[in-house]
């Protein structure tokens, strides 16, 4: 059995989503596959865990176990409406010493794939492993804001979302009292940029897949030759079919978004489908649907009526 350890980092507002989340994850899991999940919140959050609880109840190949944050990000810079949460994930290697390396990943993320590849990758000394920021570093507003800042380089800055921390790097280093040190600065992208501040010069690159945020879609279906130095079409095809989807933008519990169908197909297959919540979602919002092209509705059928739910 290959155990892998994940943390994600939220409260009671994305309760709903992380349980979408997870069950995407242990569904992809292979039958070899041991995920030891890590969930961080604050200790001034009595976080709901009847709602993870299901989780161990339907997969098996799994653990979920509560690490509580202290008042360390309290005063940290807050911006966009996003919370001090969000620091929370550079804490990883003090929380979670036992592990050499752990994923992170944010909870607007649907898992197309296991990671038990990914965690035995070798990443040497660096102290992350993350995919590019294909929005930071390909467009004219990104490339101004990593000129910007003289610590930022173009074409090495990389997306947060979803990174590998190489906990015993960091700690030998202690590179996370650095973390902490720039928490307090004024940064537009918070944790991500003190991520590429601090470890850069030590970030491995992911493969696309890995991590498909909206711009990587965008760059991927209508502006590839923009993206062809970087990765081969092979490479593309397969991130567009099989990767792992971030939905870092418009969230589609919310509204529609980029692969609004395929999140809710996943909530369909997972044990916290609701039928009533369902329909009055989308009945709520068919003013918004009926605005969609024929071929993304026809989509969206096809979701529903071809992929049922998930059994067991």
């Amino acid at each position: 059995m290959k155990t892998v350890p994940i943390a994600f980092a939220f409260d009671n507002n994305l309760v709903f989503p992380a349980c979408v989340c997870l069950s995407s994850l242990l569904m992809n899991a292979k039958d070899d596959t041991f995920y030891d999940i890590f969930i961080l919140h604050s200790s001034k959050v009595d976080l709901n865990k009847e709602q993870l609880a299901e989780l161990l109840k339907q997969f098996s190949r799994c653990r979920i176990q509560y690490r509580v944050v202290d008042d360390t990000f309290d005063q940290s810079f807050e911006i966009r409406g996003i919370t001090a949460a969000t620091y929370y994930r550079l804490l990883i290697p003090e929380l979670i010493p036992e592990y050499d390396k752990v994923i992170y990943a944010d909870v607007d993320i649907i898992f197309r794939m296991d990671l038990s590849e990914l965690y035995e990758t070798e990443i040497g000394n660096n102290y992350i492993a993350a995919t590019r920021e294909l929005g930071m570093n390909l467009t004219e507003d990104g490339q101004k804001y990593i000129h910007s800042m003289p610590e930022l380089n173009v074409g090495s800055y990389i997306q947060a979302g979803f990174i590998v921390m190489n906990n015993k790097a960091i700690l030998k280093d202690n590179v996370h009292v650095q973390f902490k040190e720039w928490s307090n600065k004024k940064l537009k992208f918070q944790d991500q940029d003190i991520l590429n501040v601090v470890c850069r010069g030590r970030i491995y690159y992911l493969s696309l897949e890995y991590n498909m945020t909206d711009y990587s879609y965008m760059f991927a279906m209508r502006k590839r030759s923009v993206i062809k130095e970087l990765f081969s079409d092979a490479e593309i095809e397969y991130a567009l079919k099989q990767g792992n989807i971030h939905y870092n933008g418009h969230k589609p519990w919310k509204k529609y978004s980029v692969n609004f169908d395929i999140w809710w197909e996943y909530y369909r297959k997972s044990p916290f489908f609701d039928q009533k919540f369902y329909f009055e979602f989308f009945y709520t919002r068919l003013n918004e649907l009926d605005q969609l092209s024929l071929w993304k509705r026809i989509k969206i059928l096809i979701r529903y009526f071809v992929y049922g739910k998930r059994e067991i």
